[in-house]
């Protein structure tokens, strides 16, 4: 049974950082591929960032590039997301999903199987 358990989400003012963090059982993350996404209120859930097999072929929307950064711990079997720069429009309820074997990721929600419950990210002063 595969399961996603995301953390770190918390109330930021604009500027600061957060990392957030996804903890998965029941695959081995370096070999899938793992996203990240957001859904902000009254918002379509968006597409953040993806780290596939190859984690050199990580993907970011433009919204983020620059300010975010995936990157996988084999060993903890877990992948963050460091937040850096974040604005209040970054104010989302971050996910993260998993699914496939693949070298390379896209940000299309219609992509991935299994899904984490989220964890709440405000950035506000």
């Amino acid at each position: 049974q595969v399961q996603l358990v995301e953390s770190g989400g918390d109330l930021v003012p604009p500027g600061g950082s957060l990392r957030l963090s996804c903890t998965v059982s029941g695959l081995t993350v370096a070999n899938y591929v793992i996203a990240w996404f957001r859904q902000a209120p009254g918002n379509e859930r968006e597409g953040v960032s993806c780290i596939p097999i190859e984690a050199s072929n990580t993907n970011y929307s433009d919204s983020v590039k620059a300010r975010f950064t995936i990157s996988r711990d084999n060993d903890e079997n877990t992948v963050y997301l460091q937040m850096n720069n974040l604005r209040p429009e970054d104010t989302a309820v971050y996910s993260c999903a998993t699914g496939w074997r693949r070298h390379r990721c896209g940000l299309g929600q219609n992509e991935y199987l299994y899904w984490g419950q989220g964890t709440q990210v405000t950035v506000s002063s």
